[in-house]
């Protein structure tokens, strides 16, 4: 039996009433009523699509489906949608960049996004925010923010998939899905529902706190499609050997350009007690592979021979106090004890300085690894964009199964980056179904 449970949700516009539905054993309680919905038909269930995980890409993908006509399904196994939108952006989601461009996300096959990401464009997802009267604000880089909670995000898409007839099922685990044939069939614990499509949208194992796993792998293994091997993205680093002196170092941060090959990002970095994080530290994390150098330029502002010119200039000062008014006291104390150059400028070769100038502004550091799928904010790798059409997001050997958001190899910048791939992933795969 199914337990059918009104949940209300809290809008910036308005209070909605949205009706999400339960397998009973996560509806009973002291307050809960057991009856099935008249609205939901008799077992197996069909429906026209049924969409796996109830983030962003899932969410987005349900309520456009639904405005099309179509009777979809959402599932998800947590008890509520977007977990992962409700803690971004330190509570107010930055929901997407308006610097969007194909060749700001990573992937094995570089020209993937460019279809999705040009017919739903950052714009198009901004006016659907605005008309659900949300505030919002661009802090830096592009990057835009609400100007209250994530949770209005949230409640949008609710709001949008209700106004789509979007029939959702939360806090159900899956047993199994299957397909015979014509009809994907997925197994929960009391009942089977199927439908002639069925789309993935439940992530990576990225944050594993919040309910991820790499189900999304299993599942496209089952039907023959290849994985890219998955490994944390937008994560930060840890330091060991040599390097551990500059864990002591924890809470300091700098404005630095940080580089991995020929990639470059110039935002803040910060020094932990593991190692390296920082927004820019974050970037550059999901181009660094293990066994890489990654360097960085600590005075990303000055020429380069700066130190030349301070020995003419300030002949009686140390490199200790010409960095220290440049960064933070103890990041300055830290590279002058590494540079070891003791003494005033004044009694310096041009040579030692020239190879300080050089080192400060690519100076190596070598980590040992990163805090894991734990720490990252999103997966690098996932389904190979070549079992998948770039403008449907449907499996080429598998009609009728669509692979959307994270769980695609197609990863993000760190700013709205990989809410955008989101939005446009589950639009595109909406508009097939």
């Amino acid at each position: 039996m199914i337990a059918h449970r009104s949940i209300q949700f809290n809008r910036s516009v308005k209070s909605i009433w949205l009706p999400c539905f339960y397998t009973a054993s996560h509806a009973e309680g002291p307050h809960s009523q057991q009856y099935r919905d008249p609205a939901l038909p008799q077992r197996p269930d069909h429906y026209d699509a049924i969409i796996l995980g109830a983030g962003g890409a899932g969410m987005m993908c349900a309520a456009m489906a639904g405005q099309r006509g179509r009777r979809v399904l959402l599932i998800d196994h947590a008890e509520q949608p977007g977990k992962k939108i409700l803690i971004s952006g330190g509570g107010r989601c930055n929901f997407t960049n308006i610097h969007t461009a194909p060749d700001r996300y990573l992937s094995a096959n570089p020209h993937f996004a460019k279809s999705a990401l040009s017919r739903y464009t950052a714009q198009d997802f901004i006016d659907l925010v605005d008309s659900h009267g949300i505030a919002w604000h661009e802090k830096t880089l592009g990057q835009l923010f609400c100007d209250g909670s994530a949770r209005q995000i949230v409640d949008m898409l609710l709001a949008e998939c209700e106004k789509g007839g979007v029939h959702i099922l939360l806090g159900n685990a899956i047993d199994g899905v299957s397909h015979d044939g014509s009809y994907y069939k997925v197994a929960l614990p009391n009942k089977t529902c199927a439908a002639p499509k069925l789309v993935v949208a439940t992530g990576g194992p990225s944050i594993p706190k919040m309910g991820a796993t790499g189900f999304a792998y299993d599942l496209a293994r089952q039907f023959g499609l290849k994985v890219v091997e998955p490994r944390p993205a937008l994560v930060p680093l840890t330091l060991g050997g040599d390097e551990v002196m500059f864990r002591e170092l924890s809470g300091v941060s700098a404005d630095v350009i940080t580089a991995c090959g020929k990639t470059r990002f110039r935002e803040a970095a910060l020094f932990t007690h593991r190692g390296l994080s920082g927004p820019a530290i974050l970037q550059i994390s999901s181009y660094w592979r293990h066994g890489d150098a990654l360097r960085v330029n600590f005075l990303p502002d000055h020429g380069p021979e700066w130190l030349k010119d301070a020995k003419r200039d300030r002949h009686s000062a140390t490199l200790a106090s010409l960095l220290s008014t440049q960064l933070p006291a103890r990041l300055a104390a830290a590279l002058a004890e590494k540079l070891n150059l003791p003494g005033p400028l004044a009694n310096l070769p041009d040579s030692k300085l020239a190879m300080a100038e050089e080192r400060l502004a690519s100076w190596p550091f070598h980590p040992n690894g990163s805090e894991g799928f734990a720490k990252a904010e999103v997966t690098a790798g996932g389904i190979s964009t070549a079992e998948l059409s770039s403008k449907t997001m449907e499996a080429k050997k598998m009609p009728g199964l669509y692979v959307i958001g994270e769980a695609a190899d197609v990863t993000g910048w760190l700013g709205g980056y990989n809410f955008q791939w989101a939005w446009a992933s589950g639009w595109a795969a909406a508009q097939d179904i």
